[in-house]
C-alpha cells in the first residue's frame, strides 16, 4: 500500500528518505574517490590493487632517455670537437703570424701598410696551395655565387682628403663596396699587380676574405656511425674602423653539416645506425605511452575537481577556495608532458639527424637536453613521499612566492648598478665595456668570486673615477653580501620552520582537507577490506600530522 504524503510537508516520507540516501551514497562516492586520487601508487595498489603504470613506465623511460642523450652527447661531442679543431687549422693556414690564441675578441692585429698587404695576399695564397699543404681531408667549395675561389671586398669611404697635420678634412661619408673574385685559374702572384689592392688606408673602412670549403668527418667511423660532410664558409676581415693605426683581423668559420652524396662503407655501420633507431622509436613509444596516461589522469582529475565544486555548492552553498582547486591540478603530470612532447620531438630529430636527413644538432640537443631535465626533475615527486624529502619539497613550494617577489625588489638594485657601472667605468675596465658583461661580473661578485681582480684592473687615468669605482663597488658588495643574500637566505629559513611546525602540530586544514577527513577508524578497516578505501586519508606518516593531499 502506497503512503500519503504527510500535510506539512506535502512529500511522501518514503521518497524523502529515497532521496537523501542517494545524496548520501553520492556524497559516499565522492568522497572515496577523491581519497583515491590523492593517494601515492603504492597506497592504491593496497587499496584497489591496481597496478601503478605510471609509476613503472616513468621508471623505464628515465633509464631509456638518458641513455639516448649520453649516446647523442657522445656523438654531438664529436661534431664538435672537429668544427673547433678545423677552425682552430684554418687560423693556422690563413692567417700569417697567428699566435696560438685570439686576442681579445679578434685574432690578431697588423700595424704597418705592409704587414696588412703581407696578410690580404699570405690568406690568397694558403688557399691557392691549400690541397699541397694542409693535413685535413679539404677540398674547395662554391661561394653563394656558384663558383669556386675566393671572393675579396672592401669597404671605404666614396672619397675624401685628411691632412692631420693641419687639422683638415674633407671626405664623403657615403660607403662604396668593390669586390673581386679570384679564381684558382691565376697564380696569387698575378693577383697581386691588380689596382683593386691599392688600398687607400685613410679612407678604408674593412677588407673582406670569404671562401668555403668542404670536408669528411671521418672519425665517426671509429664510433660505427655514417661520417658527415661538412661545408665551411670562411671570412677573414681586416677591420680598420676605427682609424687608430690598429687593424684588427677577425677569422668566422661556420661549419654546416650536408648530406654526402656518395657514401660507400663496407663494414657493420649500417647495422649499428639500424639499432639506434630502433631504440629512438622505442624511446617515442614510451613516451607517447606516458603522454597518454598524465594527459588521462589530468583530464579524470577536472572531471573530479566539477564533481566536488558542484558537490559543495550544492550542499554548503558556497563555492570552494582557490586553494583547494589547484589541489586538483598535478604539477608533476604537467612537467611530464612537457618532456615527453620534448623527448618526442627531439628523437625524431634525432633520428633524422642519424639517417642524415637533417643536420640541426643544436635544437636537437636543446630538445633532449630540457627533456632529460625535466625527467630527473621529476623524480622529486617519488622521494616526496618520504617525510625527510617531503620538507625540502614543501619548503621550496611555500618559500618560492615570497623569493620571487624578492628577487623582483633586488632586481631593480641590480639594474641600477649594472647601468651605472657600465657608463662609468665602462671606458675604464674591461669587465664594464658592456652591459652583458657588467651583469655577469657583478653576478661574480656577489658570488664572492674575482673580487681582487675586479678592483685592481680599474685603469688609474682619472682619480676621480678610480674613488667612484671605490664606492661604487664596496657598496654593491656590502650592500648585496651583507644584506640582500642574507634576507634571501632569511625566506627560505622562515618557511622551512613554518613547515616543521606544521609538521609537529598540524597543517591548516581546508574545506577539501575537512571533508576527506570525515571516516572511520583505522582499525575497521584492516578488518574490512572493502571499506578500506573511505578511511585512507587518516592515515599519516610516521611523525607527521600533515594530511595525505599535501604530499601529492
Amino acid at each position: 500500500m502506497e503512503e500519503e504524503p504527510t500535510k506539512e510537508t506535502g512529500k511522501c516520507p518514503v521518497r524523502n528518505a529515497m532521496a537523501h540516501l542517494d545524496s548520501e551514497v553520492k556524497e559516499q562516492c565522492l568522497r572515496e574517490d577523491l581519497k583515491f586520487y590523492f593517494m601515492n601508487p603504492c597506497e592504491k595498489y593496497r587499496a584497489r590493487h591496481q597496478i601503478p603504470w605510471k609509476l613503472g613506465l616513468q621508471i623505464l623511460k628515465i633509464v631509456m632517455v638518458t641513455t639516448q642523450l649520453v649516446r647523442f652527447g657522445l656523438s654531438n661531442q664529436m661534431v664538435v670537437a672537429f668544427k673547433e679543431e678545423n677552425s682552430v687549422a684554418f687560423k693556422h693556414l690563413f692567417l700569417k703570424g697567428y699566435p696560438g690564441t685570439d686576442e681579445d675578441d679578434y685574432s690578431c692585429s697588423v700595424y704597418t701598410q705592409e704587414d696588412a698587404y703581407e696578410s690580404i695576399f699570405f690568406a690568397i695564397s694558403q688557399y691557392h696551395h691549400l690541397k699541397n699543404i694542409s693535413l685535413g681531408t679539404l677540398g674547395y667549395g662554391e661561394n653563394e655565387d656558384n663558383r669556386i675561389g675566393l671572393k675579396v671586398c672592401k669597404q671605404h669611404y666614396k672619397k675624401g682628403t685628411m691632412f692631420p697635420s693641419n687639422e683638415t678634412l674633407n671626405i664623403d661619408s657615403d660607403i662604396e663596396i668593390d669586390c673581386v673574385h679570384l679564381d684558382l685559374s691565376k697564380s696569387p702572384e698575378e693577383w697581386k699587380n691588380l689596382s683593386f689592392f691599392r688600398l687607400e688606408f685613410y679612407r678604408l673602412l674593412q677588407v673582406e676574405i670569404s671562401f668555403h670549403l668542404k670536408g669528411i668527418d671521418l672519425q665517426t667511423i671509429h664510433s660505427r656511425e655514417l661520417p658527415d660532410c661538412y661545408v665551411f664558409q670562411n671570412t677573414i676581415t681586416l677591420d680598420n674602423k676605427a682609424h687608430s693605426g690598429k687593424i684588427k683581423i677577425y677569422f668566422d668559420s661556420d661549419a654546416k653539416i650536408e648530406e654526402c652524396k656518395d657514401l660507400n662503407i663496407s663494414g657493420p655501420i649500417q647495422k649499428n645506425t639500424q639499432y639506434v633507431l630502433v631504440f629512438d622509436a622505442l624511446v617515442i613509444v614510451i613516451c607517447l605511452a606516458s603522454l597518454i596516461l598524465c594527459t588521462r589522469s589530468i583530464v579524470l582529475a577536472l572531471r573530479l575537481r566539477k564533481r566536488f565544486l558542484n558537490f559543495f555548492l550544492e550542499k554548503y552553498n558556497r563555492r570552494v577556495c582557490n586553494a583547494d582547486q589547484w589541489e586538483f591540478i598535478n604539477g608533476w603530470y604537467v612537467l611530464v608532458i612537457i618532456s615527453d612532447l620534448m623527448t618526442i620531438i627531439g628523437s625524431i630529430l634525432k633520428m633524422e639527424i642519424k639517417a642524415k636527413n637533417l643536420t640541426n644538432y643544436d635544437l636537437c640537443s636543446i630538445l633532449l637536453g630540457t627533456s632529460t631535465l625535466l625527467v630527473w626533475v621529476g623524480v622529486i615527486r617519488y622521494l616526496g613521499y618520504f617525510q625527510a624529502y617531503n620538507v625540502l619539497i614543501l619548503t621550496m613550494q611555500a618559500s618560492l612566492p615570497k623569493v620571487l617577489r624578492f628577487c623582483a625588489c633586488a632586481g631593480m638594485i641590480y639594474l641600477g648598478y649594472t647601468f651605472c657601472g657600465w657608463i662609468v667605468l665602462g671606458p675604464y675596465h674591461d669587465k664594464f665595456e658592456d652591459l652583458n658583461t657588467v651583469a655577469e661580473c657583478l653576478f661574480s661578485l656577489v658570488n664572492g668570486d674575482d673580487m681582487f681582480a675586479t678592483f685592481a684592473q680599474i685603469q688609474q687615468k682619472s682619480a676621480l673615477v678610480w674613488l667612484f669605482s671605490r664606492l661604487y663597488l664596496y657598496s654593491f658588495i656590502s650592500l648585496f653580501i651583507y644584506m640582500i643574500l642574507s634576507l634571501f637566505i632569511a625566506l627560505i629559513t622562515d618557511s622551512y620552520d613554518t613547515i616543521k611546525k606544521y609538521q609537529q602540530n598540524g597543517f591548516p586544514e581546508t574545506d577539501l582537507q575537512e571533508f576527506l577527513k570525515e571516516c572511520g577508524s583505522k582499525e575497521k578497516y584492516q578488518k574490512e577490506p572493502s571499506a578500506f578505501l573511505s578511511c585512507i586519508c587518516c592515515l599519516r606518516r610516521k611523525g607527521s600530522d600533515d594530511p595525505l593531499i599535501l604530499v601529492n
